[in-house]
């Protein structure tokens, strides 16, 4: 049953071996008022109770920019009962070009007790051909890690701010890249949270003249929201990492002690309010203060520098938003080995 943004369902229940047979008899039925359309693989793995519905409703809205075969998993590996259960559907929305529907399928699967263990022959079995396959994982990651699940996997796809205990999960998520071959590419939802205050930094910059300014940085403030402190981490490392500074003290929950590349200190002032992950980084030289903060819109960032003796010319930029499919939206659009990512893990990795 195809379903639109405004009506999402699992669809139509199947046995597993009759998938394919009756996603082609789908297609048939709506032919001349469907296309389907598909540019990856996006597989959705929760642990959830109620993860299948919610995550219907989420692909159902990343569909409308980006085409796909949707794989939505909920698994229950605490379950008594041994069960598998599938559904096929596709979410349908009206083309630019006039009133054909352009639609993505989705095949559903709830998985329980020993059957969570057919994750990878289920993944593999379903896969739309040569497109890539992205997994967009929601739970923990745990012990052991499926050799055979990650070495299909192009894009890995989760969300460290829900970690309470970050090495631990990053040496798992590491495991796989490893299993892999170094193949997948880790994205970190937190670390695109961080996007737009990132470009907006950087821009400071982007004149040579303004270079001599990263060695004259002596302190900054991060303001970020409640359960966001590894948000603000990840742009401290961020920081380290493009600048070249080095971390000598964080036990403090105020307060970052760096190093810039001239053995200079940098003190970067923590400071916990509101619910925005980041909602203002304010960086002092020696007579120029750099400000970024959320305008009051809420979705756009108010950008200035200026010196001490001036008064402020403020411009917008666009802010981003702490919503799950606009950051998955974020991160399909963008490509690359996310080295920069890596590198600024692995400057804050002790104090996350």
């Amino acid at each position: 049953m195809p379903t639109t943004a405004d009506s999402v369902s699992l669809g139509l229940p199947v046995a597993i071996d009759r998938i394919d047979r009756e996603l082609k008899k789908l297609w048939s039925e709506g032919e001349g008022a469907m296309s389907r359309a598909s540019l990856m693989n996006l597989a959705v793995y929760s642990e959830e109770p109620d993860s299948l519905t919610r995550n219907t409703q989420l692909l159902a809205r990343i569909t409308e920019s980006h085409a796909c075969r949707g794989i939505v998993i909920g698994a229950g590996p605490q379950s008594k009962n041994d069960c598998i259960e599938a559904w096929i559907s596709a979410h349908c929305h009206v083309g630019r070009a006039g009133t054909k529907q352009v639609c993505s399928e989705q095949i559903s699967f709830l998985l329980e007790g020993a059957k969570v263990k057919l994750l990878p022959s289920i993944v593999f079995s379903q896969l739309d051909s040569d497109l890539p396959l992205y997994l967009w994982w929601q739970s923990k990651f745990a012990e052991p890690m499926d050799p055979q699940l990650w070495s299909w996997i192009d894009r890995l796809i989760y969300d460290s701010q829900t970690w309470r205990d970050f090495n631990a999960q990053m040496r798992l998520v590491e495991t796989a890249q490893r299993e892999a071959k170094q193949r997948i590419v880790l994205c970190d939802l937190n670390w695109t949270r961080l996007v737009h205050f990132r470009i907006a930094f950087a821009q400071f910059f982007d004149h040579p003249s303004s270079h001599h300014h990263f060695r004259e940085i002596e302190r900054g403030t991060i303001v970020f929201g409640e359960n966001f402190r590894s948000t603000a981490m990840l742009y401290v490392g961020w920081l380290a990492a493009q600048l070249g500074w080095e971390i000598r003290n964080g036990k403090s929950r105020d307060r970052i002690e760096l190093e810039n590349s001239t053995r200079r200190t940098v003190q970067i002032e923590m400071q916990e309010s509101g619910d925005a992950p980041i909602s203002s980084f304010v960086a002092h030289s020696s007579d120029i203060k750099f400000e970024i903060a959320l305008a009051r819109c809420g979705d756009l960032l108010e950008v200035c520098r200026a010196k001490s003796d001036q008064a402020p010319a403020r411009q917008l930029l666009p802010a981003g938003e702490n919503d799950s499919v606009k950051l998955m939206s974020e991160e399909l659009m963008r490509g690359g080995q996310r080295r920069v990512y890596l590198r600024a893990v692995e400057k804050v990795r002790a104090l996350l």
